[in-house]
């Protein structure tokens, strides 16, 4: 781009916002609070999704030591029998 052109677009950028007047607007509280309600439950939904990424590999762990494969085995074979068998009122 010119060099003249991006200074009279800066000077016309300057001279825009040399001549705003203030807005004079009002927000009460209600608009603030809910404001920040919803700001909270963003940032609580963030901190439980990050919790849940960081727990979820211990608990895994956790899972696999209390369930041996020795143990579950036995456990697998009864169900699969189970499922053979058919009953008849």
């Amino acid at each position: 781009m010119n060099r003249t052109l991006l200074s009279a677009a800066g000077l016309g950028l300057a001279a825009s916002l040399a001549w705003t007047s203030p807005a004079l607007a009002y927000i009460g509280p209600g608009a603030g609070l809910s404001l920040l309600g919803a700001l909270w439950g963003v940032v609580a939904a963030v901190a439980a999704a990050l919790l849940f990424l960081l727990i979820w590999p211990l608990r895994r762990l956790m899972k696999r030591r209390r369930t041996s494969p020795a143990a579950a085995a036995p456990q697998r074979n009864l169900e699969a029998k189970s499922a053979d068998k058919t009953y008849y009122d």
